[in-house]
């Protein structure tokens, strides 16, 4: 039986957005709109979402998502507490409305909101991966399929020897998935029309 290997799907870091901690969110929206008009459609159908942050040593310390961008927009976000925790329950748009209400969120310009948003340091909004967002480059597919399912991630963070070599996207893996069954389908549909001739 055939293995695929992480490292055969994801994404080298030298092809990701990536922008230093102490540079903006401007910058990093720049980052990130470069790397999409860079990106490699030939290997990869999706565009890139995210943004790796390094520090001083140029090591992968955190990344921002573009729900994070506009999370950015407003900062009350941050007293209502993990956002991850509360998505995962279930909400009511009545539970949402009431939320928005509770904590007067988005009352004043989008323009202003964007503008003011622009100054944060990548630092003060980035997010720090957990332990369950890294693999190892040869590991399985299944091993990385698991932690995408336990974790709800988005993408995990490729190793190798412990430091950060690439991303392993969700929506690359979904591709794959899809790939596979079209060409287990194909091979099906091709046999029956054999065996009707």
């Amino acid at each position: 039986m055939q293995t695929i290997a992480v490292k055969d799907l994801m994404v080298p870091l030298d092809q990701y957005a990536t922008v230093r901690d102490d540079a903006s969110l401007y910058e990093a929206v720049k980052a990130l709109e470069k790397a999409q008009k860079d990106f490699n459609r030939e290997r990869y159908q999706y565009l890139h979402r995210a943004i790796l942050v390094y520090d001083k040593n140029k090591i992968i310390i955190g990344k921002i998502s573009q729900l994070d961008v506009l999370k950015a927009l407003e900062p009350r976000y941050r007293d209502i507490g993990d956002l991850s925790a509360i998505s995962r329950a279930g909400l009511s748009v009545e539970f949402i409305r009431s939320i928005m209400s509770r904590y007067d969120l988005y009352q004043g310009s989008f323009t202003e909101a964007c503008m003011t948003a622009s100054d944060l340091r990548v630092k003060d909004i980035m997010y720090t991966p957990g332990s369950d967002e890294y693999v190892e480059e040869n590991e399985s597919l299944g091993n990385a399929l698991h932690h995408f399912i336990m974790g709800h991630h988005q993408s995990l963070l490729v190793t190798r020897n412990k430091n950060i070599v690439g991303i392993l996207r969700l929506t690359d893996v979904f591709n794959e998935v899809s790939q596979r069954m079209e060409s287990k389908k194909s091979k099906e549909d091709m046999s029956q029309s054999l065996q009707k001739e």
